[in-house]
């Protein structure tokens, strides 16, 4: 390879890569160049070179797609979170559509030649979907600002106006930065590694209901602040406090506290209610979740006499979609408070044939099996990292008769197909655009047992 840092060079891009990147050749080395598309002509600079391939940026478009739109986000490039807004939204469902077959042709997973893939279910009005967020904070000469960090970097860009974020949970954020410089609340930096790191708002889409935490590194006296901002944001009624004193990226710790308000906002998607206490999961596009339950209920094709684990339940979205229709329902999450939240939402619901335990599914799935509890239906809904070896491991073991996959990660996706192929058919996966603008998709698949 004889590319150097800093050397520029022409290059036709051939396809798009997970990332959403373009992707060429130049003397047959492999080239990553983020902002260009599958089609065009470029000029650009490299700036990385690695063993196998080099990255670079995009200096100048020769030849410009057909495709390729002007983002509606002025700070796009600097942000970096929606990093395939210069394509056309049609295009960039068949995009997605893409990543799943570039991905099960990496993986190779038994008969994936012949898997059938549906086109991606988009969204009519592609903006303002996410419903919450998580800005960091940091000071700038006395002044707050909220945001995220540019891409592979601790550089904070501050966001006032994000083009995907729901347009009162933006408002809400602008309110606390404000109120945070005004009342001289500690901010983190990680030298100090002392105050405020992040704060969540999150908003329940069918009650209006808004929850905020502040993740703080040390104590901080709220009290002030909380009076003003639930005078001017009424729809907040759960304020919590998270403490992580970890210098680590993750963004949560342990113990968190209700410092004003309830304990929960109640959400609602299909035809059932249920309550989000502050740590609780849930999909942040609310109105693509309802599609992505609705696909999962379809696909799992049940009788109604099927008893069903769901894996990952968090507070029990899923399983709650087929809970009047089976014989019973079981799940299982590693956050205790989602697994609380679970519980009272099937009281909340008058369900008597469900069961919550917190723990992890690849240990609790074998102890109920022992006791005696076999499924007939799984689904599973794990985290971007996917199924746990020992979980893949237990439902090659016990092979339930049915079962789906909802993935939020098309790599880790493929590979755990690699080992569910040797004992379940992919009758077929659909993709669902829960994230767009950005280079992530959700799937559903079907399975069932060879």
């Amino acid at each position: 390879m004889n590319l150097q840092v800093n050397q520029r060079i022409p290059l036709k891009i051939k396809r798009m890569g997970i990332n959403g990147e373009g992707i060429g050749f130049y003397q047959k080395t492999l080239v990553f160049v983020p902002g260009a598309l599958k089609g065009e002509e470029i000029y650009c600079q490299v700036t990385s070179v690695k063993r196998n391939f080099v990255e670079a940026k995009l200096l100048k478009i020769n030849k410009e797609s057909k495709f390729r739109v002007k983002p509606a986000c002025d700070i796009y490039q600097a942000c970096g979170g929606c990093q395939i807004m210069h394509l056309r939204y049609d295009k960039q469902l068949d995009f997605k559509q893409d990543l799943l077959q570039q991905a099960l042709k990496k993986f190779k997973p038994a008969g994936y030649e012949n898997y059938t893939i549906y086109p991606t279910i988009g969204m009519d009005k592609p903006s303002h979907y996410r419903a919450k967020l998580q800005f960091q904070t940091r000071s700038f000469k006395d002044q707050v600002k909220a945001g995220l960090y540019a891409e592979n970097s601790h550089r904070l860009i501050g966001i006032t106006n994000c083009y995907v974020q729901d347009a009162e949970t933006q408002e809400i954020i602008n309110g606390i930065a404000k109120l945070l410089t005004k009342h001289r609340i500690p901010i983190y930096n990680e030298r100090k590694q002392h105050g405020i790191r992040t704060v969540m708002v999150r908003k329940a889409r069918k009650t209006g209901q808004v929850q905020v935490i502040f993740i703080t590194s040390c104590q901080v006296n709220l009290i002030k602040l909380i009076d003003e901002l639930t005078s001017q944001f009424p729809s907040i009624i759960t304020i919590a406090l998270n403490w992580n004193r970890q210098k680590t990226s993750d963004i949560y710790g342990e113990k968190t506290e209700i410092l004003w308000g309830e304990q929960a906002i109640d959400e609602a998607v299909l035809d059932y209610e249920f309550s989000l206490s502050p740590r609780a999961f849930y999909q942040l596009n609310p109105q693509q979740t309802e599609i992505l339950y609705g696909e999962a209920v379809k696909a799992l094709d049940i009788s109604g006499d099927e008893d069903l684990i769901d894996a990952y339940c968090g507070v029990g979205t899923i399983g709650f979609a087929f809970a009047k229709k089976v014989k019973s329902v079981r799940g299982m999450d590693i956050i205790p408070e989602a697994i609380e939240d679970a519980k009272a939402n099937a009281k909340r619901m008058g369900l008597s044939n469900t069961h919550y335990e917190a723990g992890k599914a690849e240990e609790i799935i074998p102890k109920w099996y022992q006791e005696g509890y076999r499924a007939d239906a799984l689904v599973v809904d794990p985290p971007r990292t996917g199924l746990d070896e020992k979980l893949l491991k237990t439902i090659l073991d016990y092979k339930p008769a049915k079962m789906v996959y909802v993935s939020c990660n098309v790599s880790t996706l493929a590979r755990d197909l690699v080992e569910l192929s040797k004992a379940y058919k992919v009758e077929y996966i659909q993709s669902v655009d829960m994230f767009p603008h950005t280079a992530r998709t959700e799937a559903v698949v079907k399975l069932s047992k060879k």
